[in-house]
């Protein structure tokens, strides 16, 4: 039986979870801009499916809060206040500092080993210049973070709202040497966690996380591009067709 082909840019998995990553990728990227419409019709043609799972992947994004459907109008790319904005990075901050606080306590010697292993991963990315490849890498060491508390309940919570801000942790990565910072943010939590040391550690991941001054200026100024890219005729480019499943 010869293989199934697979599309370009599209991962594996069912064809609904392939469809979700790449058109949270697109988005993630600024292909898709805040306050872009979503036509089925054309996105059904680009990426060669049907409009079911297409659908599916739109609801598994709007429930992310990435994408809002509205009601025979279609779906849209979400767009945030600049406010709103702020007091999400500003929750994150908190969930990731409770996290670290609880990890500085319950870090077991596997945990350390896959935050390490995370860390240089994300190493590896920096020193390629590659910040797409940095944000998937940065995501696995925030993630060994949130294993390392063993606090299930609030994993999930910090896990939601990261992947709520998808979009824009990945547009503060394509700031100037925002990259490098952030690895270096990375080894100061890493040492602090090494030590026990959980309000040194918490303030770290803080100012990790937390956007304000010339860093929230510099966000603000990117997605002021991209909605000015959203205002003008999107003309979709085919994308060879996902195999049936």
């Amino acid at each position: 039986m010869k293989p199934r082909p697979q599309s370009r840019g599209i991962k594996s998995g069912t064809r609904t979870e392939a469809l979700r990553e790449t058109i949270e990728d697109k988005i993630a990227t600024g292909a898709f801009p805040p306050g872009m419409h979503l036509d089925e019709t054309e996105l059904a043609q680009k990426f060669g499916v049907s409009r079911t799972p297409l659908r599916e992947a739109l609801i598994q994004l709007a429930s992310m809060g990435i994408v809002l459907i509205r009601p025979r109008r279609g779906a849209l790319v979400a767009d945030v206040s600049p406010h709103r904005l702020l007091e999400m990075f500003e929750l994150m901050a908190e969930l990731e500092a409770m996290c670290v606080r609880l990890a500085a306590r319950r870090m077991s010697e596997a945990d350390e080993e896959e935050l390490l292993k995370a860390h240089r991963a994300c190493e590896a990315a920096c020193l390629a210049g590659d910040p797409d490849d940095y944000y998937h890498k940065n995501e696995r060491f925030h993630y060994a973070i949130y294993a390392a508390a063993h606090n299930g309940f609030l994993a999930e919570q910090a896990s939601t709202l990261q992947k709520r801000l998808t979009p824009y942790r990945r547009l503060q990565l394509r700031v100037r040497n925002r990259m490098a910072a952030s690895f270096n943010e990375h080894t100061g939590i890493v040492e602090a966690l090494q030590q026990g040391d959980a309000d040194l550690a918490a303030m770290r991941v803080r100012q990790h996380i937390w956007v304000q001054g010339e860093r929230f200026a510099d966000l603000l100024a990117t997605l002021a591009s991209l909605r000015a890219e959203a205002a003008k005729p999107i003309h979709l480019e085919a994308t060879p067709a996902i195999a049936r499943l």
